[in-house]
């Protein structure tokens, strides 16, 4: 094999390594075993979640979600307080689960808490201090503990045809479909707060993010427990968030006509010279303004699809899982597919949300609010309109900026590394029983020492415009391509052994991470 591969072309070999679960595009560290003096480079898996990127690391961050779903979905035991998760990186936003106010930029700023007259108001229930859902036992005994599935949507803003595109792009609201998107982890999150307060207790969700047809965001959610469709409904038409910034609607400055930065005053100015509102200046303005309105206010769409599902229903849940984590690995702009496949009508109307989403100031640090006559919060030189290095404002993402998915605290009571864990000791398992020895990740670990207490290991990152020594691109493919297949072939051969252990979902072969070079 190792010769066969010698001579095969680079897209060639891309496709081996797809096909193998290697990833096409490893960041190359060079090891140094201290005590030996061996010097290796190896490759480490890039890790992305875009397939775009690397097919192979975001099928297997794929995968680990739907592990991660699965397992938490029809949980029917509380997670103890000491063994909940600190890993919060899937929460969509950053603030977590408490209550947040409409003004979240200064405490000292007050607003109005009284609920907007267009929102419904929400239901109060006693609250239980569970995460589980309810059981339901039938009168033959047998006991149930269903749970939901959940999709929410934006509201409309123009009608769109079958292609996803609007039927009259002239009267389309793309100013408010741009805000809605930057802004939709705070309407979700807002939701998560009402269903809780409603529902009587810690509802536990796994949700994803994808784009509908029409390319504005949407929420596809696994809910723990059951909640009346009509509450559920309620809460989505009440939920709503009030944007309390400058008003954003019309550019101030465009072209060359925009602020400069003055190095003597450490101040944006126009170019009068006079100075640019600081951010906390035009929060103050807003404040002192009695007939001052939201700059948006963000509400969620009609539509609210509702699924119950049962842990009993296999397949049920298997397809629910699937679907809940089937965009997983596309950007938001790959909606439509690959640039030779989209319409000239759907590559209009990409370009055009974002350039709206482009421009638009995605927080109180964005670069954007200098078109709009405000410094941005903590300001410095160099800042330029159209260039906020959020990610938000790319292509590919479309307005969201935040996580694809997110995650309650209780769902499983794991991070992400432990299930990562478990899965490979899914296969260390199958293997042992097999009398195969499987590599320990952890034998070049930066933690191993010397008897002097030293590091026995030293890892490096490599430059491969500048290192001479290192091996060819291709050869470092290869050899990964060949560990690849070897470790595949015995894991294979493990589990038609008898005395393999069963296999479950969490031990897919080209999910599970190969063994370190």
């Amino acid at each position: 094999m190792m010769s066969t591969l010698g001579q095969v072309a680079p897209d060639v070999l891309h496709e081996l390594a797809v096909r193998n679960g290697v990833c096409v595009r490893p960041i190359l560290s060079r090891l140094t075993d201290t005590a030996t003096g061996e010097q290796l480079v190896v490759p480490i898996p890039c890790g992305s979640t875009q397939a775009r990127q690397c097919p192979v690391c975001a099928d297997r961050a794929r995968k680990l979600r739907m592990q991660q779903c699965r397992e938490g979905w029809h949980r029917d035991d509380e997670i103890p307080a000491d063994d909940q998760a600190d890993d919060l990186s899937a929460e969509l936003s950053e603030n977590g689960d408490e209550d947040q106010a409409d003004d979240t930029e200064s405490a000292r700023r007050t607003r109005s808490t009284r609920r907007r007259q267009d929102a419904p108001d929400l239901p109060k229930v006693p609250m239980d201090n569970r995460t589980v859902g309810t059981a339901f036992t039938t009168p033959d005994g047998k006991t149930y503990r269903p749970s939901m599935f959940l999709t929410l949507t934006l509201p409309s803003y123009g009608r769109v045809g079958s292609d996803g595109t609007p039927i009259n792009p002239g009267t389309y609201d793309y100013h408010r479909a741009a805000m809605d998107a930057l802004h939709f982890p705070k309407i979700v999150d807002r939701f998560w707060q009402n269903l809780r307060r409603c529902a009587g207790y810690k509802v536990q969700y796994f949700a994803t993010v994808e784009a509908q047809r029409r390319l504005a965001p949407h929420l596809h959610a696994a809910v723990r427990g059951v909640i009346p469709r009509q509450t559920v409904k309620d809460v989505a038409a009440a939920t709503y968030h009030q944007l309390w910034w400058p008003q954003c609607t019309e550019p101030v400055y465009v072209g060359e006509d925009v602020p400069r930065w003055d190095d003597l005053a450490g101040r944006y100015v126009d170019q009068a010279g006079r100075f640019l509102p600081t951010w906390d200046q035009a929060l103050d303005a807003i404040g002192e303004d009695p007939a001052a309105t939201p700059a948006h206010v963000v509400k969620l769409g009609s539509q609210v699809d509702y699924q119950g599902i049962i842990a009993s229903a296999d397949d049920k849940v298997g397809k629910a899982v699937g679907y809940l984590t089937k965009y997983l690995s596309k950007s938001i702009a790959d909606t439509y597919g690959d640039d030779d496949e989209i319409t000239t009508r759907q590559a209009i109307h990409l370009d055009r949300l974002h350039r709206e989403v482009r421009w638009l100031p995605c927080s109180p640090g964005c670069s954007n609010w200098l078109r709009y006559g405000v410094q941005p919060k903590d300001a410095e030189g160099g800042m330029r309109p159209g260039w906020c290095p959020s990610k938000a404002h790319d292509r590919h993402h479309l307005g969201l900026g935040g996580r694809r998915v997110l995650v309650s605290r209780q769902w499983t009571g794991k991070t992400l590394a432990e299930h990562r864990a478990d899965r490979a000791e899914v296969v260390r398992q199958t293997l042992a029983a097999a009398g195969v020895d499987m590599p320990d990740t952890d034998r070049y670990a930066a933690t191993a020492e010397l008897e002097d207490g030293r590091p026995r290991f030293i890892w490096e990152p490599v430059d491969r415009a500048k290192d001479t020594d290192l091996p060819t691109w291709h050869g470092v493919m290869t050899r990964g391509i060949n560990e690849r297949i070897r470790w595949q072939t015995a894991y294979e051969q493990a589990k038609q052994r008898p005395n393999a252990p069963p296999d479950d979902t969490r031990s897919a072969t080209a999910t599970t991470a190969a063994p370190a070079a």
